[in-house]
Order: structure tokens, then sequence, then C-alpha cells
């Protein structure tokens, strides 16, 4: 309510829906709580995901032009503008900077759909002997703000909806890390390889 009473030419997209002009160049994607489990649990790892997209004249899609990840926990506040540094509470963050596997923290997540769970038990079981320590966590957001930050080195999941990884993906590009992605089957869902930008092919030969 608040976005569309400032910009009212724009819309929000999120688990929620579409609100706001459908037609318009510049939406909202918001996740209100990223780590809905851990929220409602009492366990002290969610956030607030908001990115702002625009269309460029001609195009069919949209561009991420700014994103920001808030841990109320925390205090944590995670920004970034298209083409600037990515920020931590204003101060400027980078990836790590490990390349070997072994050295490496890796988040996974992967949700309860019973065909990713039984593709992604055995990636686990692979991954777990190979890298220094895995982490799940439970909020997408967060996890792509952590790698943006250096305190992980990757993050991989199979079916992330957009809201989930617009702002975190932004912030991890501006960090100097690598957000790969690609769509999968449902609208709005991809699977996402996020790294430090080292890490890539080395974690796919085991996914």
């Amino acid at each position: 309510a608040r976005l569309l009473a400032a910009f009212p030419a724009s819309s929000v997209w999120g688990e929620e829906g579409l609100a706001g002009d459908p037609d318009a160049d510049v939406r909202w994607v918001v996740d209100p709580i990223d780590g809905t489990v851990n929220f409602t649990y009492g366990i002290p790892h969610a956030c607030v995901s908001i990115a702002c997209q625009h269309r460029p004249a001609g195009a069919d899609d949209f561009e991420t032009c700014a994103g920001v990840v808030y841990d109320p926990f925390a205090d944590e506040l995670w920004s970034a503008v298209r083409g600037g540094p990515a920020r931590l509470n204003g101060r400027i963050i980078r990836v790590s900077e490990r390349r070997t596997l072994g050295e490496t923290i890796v988040s996974i997540g992967f949700g309860k759909d019973a065909t990713v769970v039984n593709a992604m038990l055995p990636v686990f079981g692979r991954l777990i002997h190979r890298v220094r320590k895995v982490r799940i966590m439970g909020a997408a957001a967060l996890a792509l703000t952590y790698v943006a930050s250096g305190r992980f080195d990757a993050y991989i999941e199979p079916r992330l909806r957009f809201w989930d990884i617009a702002a975190g993906g932004l912030i991890l590009e501006c960090a100097g890390g690598e957000f790969w992605r690609r769509p999968v089957p449902g609208e709005g869902t991809f699977e996402v390889i996020a790294t430090n930008g080292r890490l890539r092919r080395q974690i796919q030969r085991h996914v």
C-alpha cells in the first residue's frame, strides 16, 4: 500500500499476487517475510526483500535496478543499485575469494516438494564430503546476501520464486558475485546457483 501510494504508476508483484497497474513499466517485487517458517516458529532468521524493476522502452522483460534486503533480528540492511556497489548498513561489501571447494561454506535449500527433495538429497550427500560445511538456513534472500557478504561462498536451490531472489540476486551481482539462474516449470520459478564467481563449475559437477 505504501509503495503504490508513493508510486501510483507502478505495480507490486509477490506471493500475495499482483497489485497496481499491470501494464506499468516499473514494478516492485516484494517478499514481505522470506523465511516464513523460521519466523512463525520464533527462529530469528527471516527478512523483508524488495526489488525495484523497470522495463526498458521496447522490451518485454523487466530488469532489476535496485534491491534491499532487511533482517530485523540482526538489524542488517543490504542494498544495491545496478551499476554501483553492494552495501551492508552503508558499508561496501564484496564476495569471498575462495576458489577451492574444500574451503567453502555452501548453503542449500530444497523445500518439501517430494520430487525436489529426492533430487537434492543425493546432491547434499555428495557436497557434504567435498566442502568445508553445508548450511540449510531457510531464507533464500538472506542466503544470497550472505554470499554477497562473503559469509557463504555459494548457495544452491532448485526451485525458487522470483520474489525470493530478485533483490538478493542484484545485491550479489553488485558485490562481485555470480547470480546464475534458469527458468524451471512454474510462473516466475527458477533454479539458482549463486556463488562468489569462482565456484559454479565445480559445484555443477556435483549438482
